[in-house]
């Protein structure tokens, strides 16, 4: 009987701290989406990119520059120019319009985090290789916005990207323990101008 009482009593206790920690994670979820549901600056989203990762966000920026290549990519920059993150437009949206460049924009969209790591970057010399790499930005070496929004080392060429990205790789290792880096950008599906 007293066996019985203990195993009962065990089981209530389990099942209270097993409901309490799912309340815990349902509340943690919905603080998260109620703060990618708020318009962000760029440094906001920034600083909380690793917690929206796959979420919807609204973030606002002065847009710096728009991809020549079809309009299908713009940037966005904070208080400063070290704030800066790529935004892409879906499918359905297609392009951003020229009326973007140096406005105040508001897009809406979801936050994607690119990992370039060891694997990443022999896959990239690998197309380098075989011609087969896409060419972006003038002389094949990527566009400067691009590398600004990355906090990339000046680069003339794609295998210095390549090097540059290493560099960081292991500097990030050492400090963080960490042998990837995460780069974040927008798919948006609507934007508007605000200003």
């Amino acid at each position: 009987m007293k066996k019985s009482i203990y195993y009962l009593l065990l089981m209530v206790a389990t099942l209270t701290v097993a409901s309490c920690s799912s309340k815990t994670k349902s509340e943690q979820s919905e603080s998260v989406q109620a703060q990618s549901a708020e318009v962000l600056t760029v440094a906001q989203l920034l600083e909380k990119a690793p917690l929206l990762i796959d979420e919807e966000v609204s973030v606002e920026g002065l847009c710096t520059h728009i991809c020549k290549h079809g309009g299908t990519k713009i940037f966005l920059m904070g208080d400063n120019d070290k704030q800066i993150i790529r935004v892409e437009a879906d499918q359905k949206l297609a392009k951003f319009s020229p009326e973007t460049l140096n406005a105040m924009v508001r897009v809406n969209g979801k936050l994607v985090e690119e990992r370039i790591d060891e694997a990443y970057l022999q896959n990239w010399e690998e197309e380098i290789k075989a011609q087969t790499a896409k060419q972006h930005g003038e002389g094949g070496a990527g566009c400067a916005t691009e590398q600004a929004a990355r906090n990339e080392a000046p680069a003339n060429t794609d295998q210095q990207r390549i090097d540059n990205f290493r560099t960081q790789i292991k500097e990030r290792n050492q400090k963080d323990g960490k042998n990837y880096l995460s780069f974040y950008h927008i798919v948006a599906d609507s934007y508007e101008i605000i200003d």
